[in-house]
């Protein structure tokens, strides 16, 4: 491990479970809660987009929900899954520049 991937690995670690907002040597930045850490990589949940994620969601043509609801007849607990809010995103610790702390409220 090179010197600056030791210096962001222990960045990282003391980081951990926090939201973040890492920036790397290309310039992109990137917010999320680092989730994994190992010598060569960092893991992180970025928060998808609400907006993109309603654009990507499925639409339910043809379904009439007045009379039981999106979730059919039992309710959202039978075959209900909830919408995915995070998506992972691996980066290598060698491709980090920066990483600042961010307040999650």
């Amino acid at each position: 491990m090179k010197h600056d991937s030791k210096k962001m690995y222990e960045q990282c670690k003391k980081h951990m479970h926090s939201y973040v907002l890492i920036e790397t040597i290309e310039g992109a930045r990137i917010d999320g809660i680092i989730t994994g850490l190992d010598d060569e990589y960092v893991y992180m949940a970025v928060p998808i987009d609400a907006q993109t994620q309603m654009a990507e969601a499925p639409h339910d043509e043809g379904h009439d929900y007045r009379q039981f609801g999106p979730y059919g007849w039992y309710g959202p607990g039978f075959g209900y899954v909830p919408p995915r809010r995070f998506s992972r995103v691996i980066l290598p610790l060698a491709a980090l520049a920066t990483l600042g702390l961010l307040a999650w409220y």
